[in-house]
Parts: structure tokens; sequence; C-alpha cells
């Protein structure tokens, strides 16, 4: 079973920066992509950005393209989500996504079989 553990959320002024961490529990080689998804209170869990473990391919959200980068560092097992100039609109519960099918970087909730718990970002205006 892949366990993933987010990190790195808090509360941050609007135009500030913030770098989410997920660690997973499983070596790179059995997973092939990682994403990030978000939730807003009332709202569904919407993508934000994903990438295979060779970093060769990556997606992004329209709303997010220019102001987060998503990276991986395979020795680490470790997918991060650098977000730079941050607006209130990005306040939402961030989750981590693993996905083992060869191929697929999925850029939707049904292509993930395994999540984190969750990690809090707040943008204050």
């Amino acid at each position: 079973q892949v366990q993933l553990v987010e990190s790195g959320g808090g509360l941050v002024q609007a135009g500030g920066s913030l770098r989410l961490s997920c660690a997973a529990s499983e070596r790179t080689f059995r997973l092939y992509a990682m994403g990030w998804f978000r939730q807003a209170p009332g709202k569904e869990r919407d993508f934000v950005a994903a990438i295979n473990w060779s970093g060769s391919t990556t997606y992004y959200a329209d709303s997010v393209k220019g102001r987060f980068t998503i990276t991986t560092v395979n020795a680490k097992n470790t997918v991060y989500l650098q977000m730079n100039s941050l607006k209130p609109e990005d306040t939402a519960v961030y989750y981590c996504a693993a996905e083992a099918k060869w191929g697929v970087v999925p850029v939707s909730t049904v292509g993930y079989d395994y999540w984190g718990q969750g990690t809090q970002v707040t943008v204050s205006s």
C-alpha cells in the first residue's frame, strides 16, 4: 500500500510563496505519475498539476500556469509544488496523489489510486 505524506502548507499573504512536499513510501519505479489537487470548502476537488517521475511530462491547470511549478526528486521519493504569486482564491486543502499505470499522467481525480491526507493552504488578502 502506497502512503503519501504532504507537508509545507500554511498561512501566507497574497503575493507570497509556499512549497508543498509529498513523500511517497513506495519506491518511484513502482509509481509512474504524481499529481496535486486542491479542494476549497463546499467545492469539488480540482486538478492543479501533474508530472511523471522522470519529469519529462508536466500538466498544469490554467489557473496556476506561470505561478506554480511541479518537480520530482527521485532519490527522495518526493514531489514538490512550488507556489508563487499566491492569491486568496488559491486557498484550499491541497492533496497529493500517485498513479502506478505506466505511461499515464492523469489530470483528473479518477486517474489516481493513492491519496495523501492533505495540507491546508490559506492565502490572506
